[in-house]
């Protein structure tokens, strides 16, 4: 069984779905029985066999209330037109732990490009999370395929298939020749990199900033597409307010969270200082229509807390308070910071934590009633 389960499943939170990810080393099919349903890795009816990573989407509210499930995995001796010879199926059992209703936990790693131990230890430093969000740049580049295991051994690690986790694109995670596969080894909802989730009592929305310089600029050599799919988050943002009765204004929706990898109500120095109309329109809808708690980032490599006050600061507009919650040193490649999350009834907890075992601050944000 160890080749198979070398690594637990990933559960990922995308919409009102948890997508259960796992790698497999050799070829098999794979599905997932949940409340005495099976639920399969399939393409238009083919079980897929050839894919590194599995994927089974299954209904949230079904998983929550089942809180177990069981990955089932049939190894493939060869795969032929007619009589497909494979073996027998192997089952591992799974408990599942919702996201609590209160007092929710959590814990943010972005920007560990490649590291895997150090941020692990940084999130024990925290202690039990509920849920973990991965912010992007988790691994270097797409480059290498092998790479993307990196993101599978910190969530089997650190959640144990038994606790979900929330997923987010970064801009190096655009970069190499398998950037245009990231979709076949990461959470996506209708295949886009953006999309709202629900935890418990917390709501919270992706966004995608996609590069961080123009579509034109050099270093990318005409591979980057991004100012239409930024337009088309636009519209994205729009559905979710028209439809904010099955969204933020649901029913037991406490936290309202944005999750992005570049805080983009900041305008940074050229050539970083793209797409100010989109991103000013990004800030207004939230802002007037979302009205989070909180928006999580990484991509700057500090930890720090800036509020909607801070003007020279939030030059694209303001909506709350922003994280930024990740740190690496190129001064010690092998350091990592990120940063932990408790959501109360009426505040946010944020504790910066380290690979080195401290606690390097904390801060409360108070929520709006």
């Amino acid at each position: 069984m160890s080749e198979y389960f070398r690594l637990n499943p990933a559960v990922f939170s995308v919409d009102k779905y948890y997508q259960i990810m796992m790698p497999c080393e050799k070829s098999c099919l794979f599905f997932v029985k949940v409340g005495g349903k099976c639920f399969y890795d399939e393409s238009n009816g083919i079980m897929r066999s050839s894919n590194e990573i599995h994927r089974v989407e299954v209904p949230a509210k079904l998983l929550d209330e089942a809180k177990e499930y069981t990955v089932c995995i049939r190894p493939i001796v060869e795969r032929k037109a007619y009589f497909t010879e494979t073996e027998e199926i192997i089952e591992k059992t799974y408990k599942f732990f919702p996201v609590p209703e209160s007092n929710a936990r959590a814990y943010h790693i972005s920007d560990a490009h490649n590291l895997v131990a150090e941020p692990i230890k940084a999130a024990e430093t925290f202690g039990d999370a509920d849920f973990l969000i991965l912010n992007g740049d988790v691994i270097e580049d797409s480059s290498d395929p092998s790479k993307f295991m990196n993101i599978y051994e910190i969530c089997s690690y650190l959640m144990k298939g038994e606790k979900p986790s929330v997923f987010s694109r970064g801009n190096h995670d655009l970069r190499g020749n398998y950037a245009e596969k990231f979709a076949d080894y990461t959470p996506t909802h209708l295949c886009n990199t953006y999309y709202s989730f629900r935890l418990g009592s917390i709501w919270g929305i992706l966004l995608d900033c996609g590069e961080d310089k123009p579509d034109d600029h050099a270093e990318y050599g005409f591979t980057v597409a991004c100012h239409s799919f930024r337009e088309r988050q636009t519209e994205f943002l729009k559905s979710i307010i028209a439809n904010k009765e099955n969204e933020y204004d649901a029913e037991n929706v406490r936290h309202k969270l944005v999750i992005s990898h570049n805080a983009f109500c900041h305008r940074y120095q050229s050539p970083f200082d793209i797409e100010q109309d989109i991103f000013s329109e990004w800030t207004r809808l939230l802002r007037e229509n979302v009205k989070p708690d909180v928006m999580i980032c990484g991509h700057a490599h500090e930890l720090n807390v800036y509020y909607p006050e801070n003007t020279a600061w939030n030059t694209n507009g303001s909506f709350c308070p922003v994280v930024i919650g990740s740190n690496v040193k190129k001064s010690s490649p092998t350091y990592f910071a990120g940063c932990g999350y408790v959501f109360n009834n009426d505040s946010i907890e944020i504790i910066f934590t380290d690979s080195n075992g401290k606690i390097l601050n904390k801060e409360v944000l108070p929520v709006a009633k």
